[in-house]
């Protein structure tokens, strides 16, 4: 089993030298707990002042597109955290500390905040639509389908379901098509699209409306709803359906986003939520991170909910054939191992 198991691994010996080398020398070591990767994080404190200590270690990891997403973001005006040293070679890099409140858990004791927290989390949005391109690889057909097979490769597989692989490809190849067009249409042929866009990555900073990114490592140049449905379809936090129309009428005034922007919402978000059901099953049978089939049932619905528009009546289509009604019924129930 291929397990991160970061909160068993020590700190890492060579990253007092690193630490040392940037000034941080001596300083209280606190570890954070982890998540999905081999990325591991360490809040440094010296007096008053804190920096984030990431370990991303090698061969496993590699934070050269961390940096690179971190450097262009910041050079657009965009609150990625600073740089205050980095040595790649050895996956170590220390930030800049936004703090201790994250958007998720803020939201989960203030619920009456939530209409200008995730207003002002999609006016970012907003304006990384207007920014220049990153320099990312493109979000191109074969990425998206390549995630969207996650769903056949692990959820099918893991409740021994025989089902028309081919058709499946063929299906989301049809419904891809209008958001690829309209990528292709856009002056760079995409905007920049941090792909983890969700209210687990963003930091409530001095103020509930300014807002700091995380976790943009994996970032492409793709479709603008791509990182609005990642925050609007929370797969670990429920938006209300009135609160996520709201927040769609927002951007779309601030970036004069037309009808057609629905539709392709509609579409990345089945396929984002039909890639998230894929990885979670996959998180649980693969390394042994069992609570994330406890999240499957939310995606699922959401998914569901996608599936509902006229835009994704092939794969629609497909679902009927291939998933049993039970199955669908019970929310995509997965047991553990």
């Amino acid at each position: 089993m291929n397990t991160p198991a970061s909160a068993s691994r020590p700190f890492p010996p060579h990253a007092r030298a690193f630490l040392d080398a940037a000034g941080w020398g001596g300083a209280e070591i606190q570890p954070l707990p982890g998540d999905a990767s081999f990325r591991r994080y360490f809040r440094i404190v010296r007096g008053d002042e804190s920096a984030m200590l990431m370990d991303a270690p090698p061969p496993h990891e590699d934070p050269r597109p961390f940096l690179k997403a971190a450097h262009y973001l910041a050079d657009h005006g965009f609150r990625a955290p600073k740089i205050l040293a980095e040595d790649a070679a050895q996956g170590l890099v220390l930030l800049e500390d936004f703090g201790h409140r994250r958007m998720r858990d803020h939201l989960d004791r203030a619920a009456d905040d939530e209409h200008p927290v995730y207003a002002a989390a999609v006016e970012v949005l907003a304006k990384l639509a207007e920014a220049p391109a990153g320099p990312f690889d493109p979000y191109d057909l074969n990425t998206y389908l390549r995630e969207a097979k996650l769903f056949t490769e692990w959820f099918c597989v893991a409740h021994g379901l025989a089902v028309d692989d081919d058709g499946f490809e063929a299906a989301w190849r049809e419904v891809m098509q209008p958001v690829l067009d309209a990528q292709a249409a856009l002056p760079e042929g995409g905007v920049t699209v941090l792909r983890d866009y969700h209210a687990e990555n963003v930091m409530l900073l001095d103020d509930i409306t300014e807002q700091g990114l995380l976790d943009f490592q994996d970032a492409l140049v793709g479709h603008p709803a791509y990182d609005l449905v990642s925050l609007l379809q929370d797969a670990r936090r429920d938006v209300a359906p009135e609160l996520e129309a709201a927040m769609l009428d927002h951007y779309r005034a601030h970036t004069g986003a037309g009808e057609d922007f629905l539709s392709h919402y509609a579409i990345l978000g089945a396929q984002r939520n039909a890639k998230i059901v894929g990885i979670f099953v996959r998180l649980s049978r693969r390394d042994g991170k069992h609570h994330y089939l406890s999240l499957i049932p939310r995606v699922w619905d959401l998914m569901e909910r996608d599936l509902a528009h006229p835009a994704l009546e092939p794969v629609a289509r497909w679902m009927d054939a291939n998933i049993p009604g039970e199955l669908r019924a019970s929310g995509g129930a997965t047991e553990e191992g």
